[in-house]
């Protein structure tokens, strides 16, 4: 039902594209990132929520049919429904049906909770095309909130000493997971300006947000002492990081499950948070959906394809230009 094409990943028989990498006619997009939700489609369909990021990150002219999550779509005979992936706001999985044949595309996805988005929704399917970010076996994650009781320790006890935190989030879904679980009651929230832009639309989708402040030229350097500032990882050794001197630096990601990751950025603290499902999480969504056949994508897919052939599912890798955040 699904085919690879120059544009991306194809259903002929519907006429429609899945988060396609070039410019189509007609775009169905599982979530708002940029290697998944590119510029210049004549039109979008996504959830409700998603649409809201779109029209943030692509510009308010942009035209989004929106489908809530479970409403089926007849679309020249495939019907189409949109079901939550976990991932970050308004995200979902692509299921379709034709001739009572059951394709699923999970974009990118996460099985953990996470108060600023739809839970994963297991779906069953004949064909399953899965992402494979964190496709391996050293990919554990550690309860989501022990890592976020760990955040604000760690803000705690910077604040204690006068001395600001800055921490390093992907500015869109992972920014928003920890801003929501931090304790405000230990200082001000600071937030990056790209940063602020996502918490805005945010707020706007009805997502409850801890304030935050700009980080603003002329704040002046005391009221900085104790408060933490979210800031996306290409702020990191730029010139912007000369306002917080002595800060104590951290970053949130999965990658930091890899200890050298964080010794070679030189950061205090590396907290393990991710916004994609770890090798546990993999094998169990593809086991749950009862899938005959596994597609995979982004991520360590040779890797995982050898494990599922050696579990003997029917399972192939698939190129994308998908890259599942480098700072996931």
């Amino acid at each position: 039902m699904i085919e690879n094409t120059e544009a991306g990943l194809y259903c002929r028989d519907g006429g429609f594209f899945i988060d396609p990498w070039k410019a189509v006619d007609r775009a169905v997009i599982t979530h708002a990132h940029a290697d998944h939700a590119r510029p210049g489609c004549r039109s979008y369909l996504a959830t409700p929520a998603c649409a809201v990021l779109l029209q943030a990150r692509l510009g308010s002219a942009v035209r989004v049919q929106e489908l809530p999550y479970g409403a089926p779509l007849d679309i020249n005979g495939v019907r189409l429904s949109l079901h939550p992936a976990g991932h970050i706001l308004g995200s979902a999985q692509v299921r379709m049906e034709r001739g009572g044949e059951v394709w699923v595309v999970t974009g990118d996805f996460k099985r953990h909770p996470d108060p600023t988005c739809a839970p994963f929704e297991t779906l069953r399917c004949h064909t399953l095309v899965t992402e494979s970010t964190f496709g391996l076996p050293v990919f554990n994650w550690p309860d989501p909130n022990d890592v976020a009781a760990d955040i604000n320790a760690w803000w705690r006890q910077n604040s204690a000493q006068g001395v600001p935190s800055v921490l390093f989030a992907y500015a869109l879904g992972k920014a928003q997971r920890i801003l929501a679980q931090l304790d405000a009651g230990i200082g001000p929230i600071l937030a990056h300006g790209a940063v602020e832009q996502m918490l805005a639309a945010y707020r706007q989708a009805g997502v409850p947000l801890h304030p935050t402040l700009p980080v603003s030229e002329d704040r002046r350097r005391k009221d900085l002492n104790g408060a933490l500032v979210i800031a996306p990882p290409s702020a990191e050794g730029s010139p912007w990081m000369r306002r917080f001197p002595g800060a104590g630096r951290a970053f949130a990601s999965g990658w930091m499950q890899i200890r050298g990751n964080r010794r070679r950025r030189a950061l205090d603290r590396g907290f393990v948070l991710s916004d994609h499902a770890d090798w546990n999480g993999l094998l169990d969504t593809i086991s749950a959906s009862g899938a005959e056949k596994v597609l995979v994508t982004h991520g360590f897919t040779e890797e995982l394809v050898q494990y599922l052939r050696g579990t003997g599912l029917a399972a192939e890798a698939l190129r994308t230009d998908f890259s599942g955040e480098a700072d996931a």
